[in-house]
């Protein structure tokens, strides 16, 4: 492989790492109410956040993506293959990491919630200093670890009519017969993502407890 195809592999894995960024960040939004609705009191809510967790995590992420993908302009709405494949991405890896925040909520401690409501806390004030913060340290290892399963994922967007790393190498190796080594490169480069995203997370993880210190 000439240094020119690894360089257009290169922006392809940038391409890559943007759209699984993106999906991680609006996924994890979306996971947050999602959580909210399974702890919630009102039994409409927590049968609508059920319902949401078993159907993303139940359906295999490619029958999602083609569904989306051949859904959306049946019900008039012509959006772009990128925001589709975002779209599917996010709704997928919100339905894990509600249930990574629900984990991290519950091991909250009951006396940590009763001593905010001794000082005077309000409900508003115990979630956001205490409630919250605590529950996404106890899930940043999970999150970290969903980030880089999306990552890996993130290769299916080639089905929605993504040019992404893994389809460049296709592409590639089906114009040059060498697929040995543009696999390798894209290999490779996926590696390099993955490592930085862990990288990532265990020095995020390693200042919130520095922080709590």
């Amino acid at each position: 492989m000439t240094w020119k195809l690894f360089y257009v592999l290169v922006q392809a894995a940038g391409l890559t790492a943007a759209i699984s960024a993106v999906s991680i960040v609006v996924g994890l939004a979306i996971g947050m109410l999602v959580c909210a609705a399974t702890l919630s009191r009102n039994l409409a809510a927590r049968a609508f956040g059920k319902l949401y967790v078993s159907f993303f995590r139940g359906a295999p992420l490619l029958i999602q993506l083609l569904l989306f993908y051949n859904l959306l302009p049946v019900i008039g709405l012509e959006v772009p293959d990128m925001v589709t494949a975002i779209a599917g991405l996010s709704l997928c890896t919100a339905a894990y990491q509600a249930e990574n925040l629900r984990g991290g909520f519950s091991g909250v401690g009951s006396g940590l919630i009763e001593a905010a409501d001794m000082a005077g806390l309000s409900p508003f004030q115990t979630f956001t200093r205490i409630r919250l913060p605590i529950a996404v340290r106890l899930t940043l290892p999970a999150i970290a670890n969903e980030a880089i399963l999306i990552l890996k994922a993130s290769s299916l967007a080639s089905l929605v009519g993504i040019v992404e790393l893994t389809e460049t190498a296709k592409n590639f190796a089906a114009s040059n017969y060498r697929p040995l080594e543009d696999y390798a490169a894209a290999g490779l480069l996926y590696l390099v993502l993955c490592w930085a995203v862990g990288g990532g997370g265990a020095l995020l993880e390693r200042s919130m407890r520095w922080g709590r210190a």
